[in-house]
């Protein structure tokens, strides 16, 4: 079994490496291929990487090539993990956005919009040369934002889940504090990626009892801390948002923060000068304690469960990936991505049956839903009106003033990107 990984050379690689060592027995892989233009980072991470296979016992063999069509060559799956830009377009999509008093976030808001309309042409081209070396391979997408490129592949008809760890993270989180298996708890998580909410939390399975209540009763106070939301408001929507909602139920909260601290993205870059140096070096053979504050928590476990699933029906049976919507929330269009529970195996990802969602919860899922379907035609068709008209029509800028503003600055901060502009 082959495995490639766009983006093999970004520092989050060493997690994905740990989880493929460690669950050979789920996804036995005789080959795991880095691709990435950057030959300086595959040059040290692709060393790291043999040397966790080694220390594991794992037999497979690790190569790395910048060479994209010899790495996808006989792939029976390519996972997807490329930013388009690097840090340095993520510390601009986080911040030019403040000036206009909007949040800046790499995936949400006008900064999730510049990242999609810089990555969804480059990943379809990807897409496009797996497609001609192996048609039958599947595509694993973790590219950000996830709901956006994923739909881009689906409509495109190529054979593509997309994956988050929003899910993983918070479901072992909900079962170290009830005591648990992680694996016996499973989550009603419901949205669009990066737009969730837990409503259910069942012990044993899609019918099992439901213990959000006693979760939030006993552990509320902890679980809105994570999120840095009030408990009251937990206590009031009586389910769990993802930490991504922050960004809406507490937005102008979070505004303020931003323009008083340094970005996210510095201090991602300079963790990432500390990761590329631990891993220089030589006798390094398990993933550094630092990986950890990367991000992307549980995100190896995440992808070894899915592509186990899809290539040879083993992983868990129900996993929270990103598919069409097929009518599983009936306010949205049948060819929505949606983030939920899904059935999953060699025929792809079938969504599990959803409760009526909360009008609260559908109304604003129905609203970024309409912006991801316009940020997608931007993405694909370009033009500065279908930026504006994206903008417009997300819940958190919404006004033709701002809308108008970001538009220019967006197309002028991306403009090598953009063929259009």
């Amino acid at each position: 079994m082959k495995l490639t990984v766009v983006g093999g050379g970004s520092t989050y690689t060493p997690e994905l490496i740990d989880g493929f060592a460690r669950l050979s027995d789920t996804l036995p892989l005789t080959e795991l291929v880095l691709t990435d233009p950057a030959t300086d980072r595959l040059d040290l991470i692709a060393p790291l990487s043999r040397r966790i296979f080694a220390r594991r016992g794992h037999p497979g063999r690790i190569t790395a090539t910048a060479d994209l069509d010899a790495a996808v060559d006989g792939a029976d799956a390519v996972l997807l993990q490329l930013r388009v830009g690097g840090q340095a377009a993520r510390l601009q999509d986080e911040t030019w956005p403040l000036e206009c008093g909007c949040v800046g976030q790499e995936t949400t808001g006008a900064g999730g919009l510049a990242k999609a309309l810089r990555t969804v042409p480059v990943v379809l081209d990807i897409a496009d040369r797996v497609r001609r070396a192996n048609p039958d391979a599947w595509l694993i997408d973790f590219t950000n934002p996830v709901g956006i490129v994923t739909r881009a592949l689906l409509r495109a008809g190529h054979k593509a889940v997309g994956l988050c760890n929003v899910a993983i993270g918070l479901q072992r989180k909900f079962a170290a504090r009830l005591g648990t298996d992680p694996a016996g708890l499973h989550l009603d998580h419901v949205g669009l990626n990066h737009l969730t909410w837990e409503t259910a939390v069942r012990l044993g399975g899609p019918d099992g009892e439901d213990v959000l209540p006693r979760l939030l009763a006993e552990h509320g106070g902890e679980i809105a801390a994570d999120l840095r939301l009030p408990r009251a408001l937990l206590d009031r929507l009586g389910v769990v948002p993802s930490y991504y909602l922050r960004y809406y139920y507490a937005h102008d909260e979070v505004v303020r923060e931003l323009g008083t601290k340094p970005s996210r993205a510095a201090e991602v870059a300079d963790m990432e000068r500390r990761l590329l140096t631990l891993y220089a070096d030589p006798a390094l053979d398990e993933k550094p304690a630092l990986l950890a504050r990367r991000g992307g928590a549980y995100y190896s476990e995440a992808a070894v469960d899915l592509a186990a699933a899809l290539l040879h029906g083993a992983g868990s049976p129900h996993q929270v990936v990103n598919t069409l919507n097929r009518g599983t929330l009936p306010f949205l269009p049948d060819d929505a991505v949606i983030e939920v529970q899904a059935a999953v195996g060699p025929k792809g990802a079938v969504p599990l049956p959803v409760a009526p969602l909360d009008p609260l919860f559908a109304g604003l899922t129905a609203n970024v839903a309409a912006y991801e379907d316009l940020a997608l035609e931007a993405a694909l068709h370009g033009s500065r009106t279908r930026v504006l008209r994206a903008l417009l029509a997300h819940p958190l800028i919404a006004q033709y003033e701002y809308a108008d503003r970001l538009a220019d600055t967006l197309i002028a901060h991306n403009r090598e990107y953009l063929t259009w502009a």
